[in-house]
């Protein structure tokens, strides 16, 4: 079984060898194995890996990485994943993958992972195999199921020292890593909006505002302090969070009209851009990739945890009628119940 410490050595390699890119097909350098085969995000990082990016600039970027293998299992009950099963295991076996029958058989074959259920509250049964065997690991959106499950997971991988880290694809909006990346300078404020339907096993904003919600971290970045969320007759209206230096960042659902689909603006102290546009997915899986070479996740810990706490505290203003709900109240509520559960 190969070392997390040689597949990050595949970077190294691949820029003293640039033969390895070229025969990657025959041998790939880092294999890829998929848990969960319920999501369409499957059948788009297979084919960028196995058959190519869209943009042929993206190439070498994943050249070396294919997917290997892959273990069907998803989400066990919620209908509109498991009827996807079928056909994306079709698809992914259609581009050379093999279909095991076990998360065990699935890691004797690869040097990492892709934890691609759909319902997060599966990810923590799925993720903890992956990291007793010291595989890196991307974990689809949500992270989890429930908050308490997101910090379970992150403590399991920090305490593991294998690389791991959740994001939606619109992080990776040109746009929005330009401005993360200081192109307005210190963002004040910034809104975003996407579709959020609803899936009643999970937080609310967990199954689909997270896009929106990532967005807008990714833009803001931490030191999130508090969260309010405002209902209205026909639902969710707005979730307002307050950051660090009387900042403010606003996540509203997309309605088909003004706001449609993804997208948002960022306000900064030398300007303002627009942000949280869906630009597909191979930026995403560039950033994945770059995480299985070097072992370093592009996502911080504290920034999943605020983005998550983020989310959970907009339903319990909900529950509190709108009032705003302290960041660290949601934090150390889940650190107590996770301490009640171990004694």
């Amino acid at each position: 079984m190969k070392s997390v410490l040689s597949v990050f050595a595949v970077v190294l390699m691949l820029s003293l060898n640039p033969l390895s890119a070229a025969s990657a097909d025959a041998q790939p350098t880092i294999r890829v194995g998929i848990i969960g085969l319920d999501t369409s995000h499957v059948v788009a990082f297979t084919q960028s890996l196995n058959q190519g990016p869209k943009n042929p600039a993206d190439a070498p970027k994943l050249a070396g990485v294919r997917v290997v293998a892959a273990y069907p299992q998803g989400s066990r009950d919620i209908v509109s994943s498991t009827r996807r099963v079928p056909e994306y295991t079709a698809k992914v076996k259609a581009m050379g993958v093999e279909i095991v029958d076990s998360i065990d058989a699935l890691l004797a074959r690869v040097d990492a992972v892709l934890l691609e259920s759909n319902d997060g509250r599966v990810h923590r049964e799925q993720v903890l195999p992956v990291l007793r065997a010291r595989k890196p690991v991307f974990v689809d959106k949500p992270l989890a199921g429930s908050f308490t499950d997101v910090l379970r997971i992150l403590d399991a991988a920090a305490a593991s020292g294998v690389p791991l880290f959740c994001s939606s694809a619109l992080r990776y909006g040109a746009d929005t890593q330009a401005v993360a990346g200081g192109a307005i300078g210190r963002v004040l404020q910034a809104e975003t909006f996407s579709p959020a339907h609803v899936e009643p096993t999970h937080p609310d904003l967990y199954w689909y505002a997270v896009h929106g919600c990532e967005s807008l971290f990714t833009v803001m970045g931490t030191g999130c302090r508090s969260v309010r969320r405002v209902d209205g007759p026909n639902g969710l209206v707005e979730v307002v969070g307050e950051w660090e230096g009387n900042r403010t960042g606003i996540f509203r659902p997309e309605n088909g009209k003004d706001r449609k689909g993804y997208g948002g603006v960022a306000v900064g102290d030398r300007g303002e851009r627009r942000i949280g546009a869906y630009e597909g997915y191979d930026p995403l899986l560039v950033a994945i990739v770059e995480m299985f070479r070097t072992g370093r996740a592009p996502v911080s810990r504290q920034e999943m945890v605020e983005l998550y706490a983020f989310m959970e505290g907009a339903d319990e203003s909900k529950r509190r009628g709108g009032a705003a709900v302290p960041l660290h109240e949601i934090i150390a509520k889940a650190r107590d119940e996770i301490a009640a559960s171990v004694r």
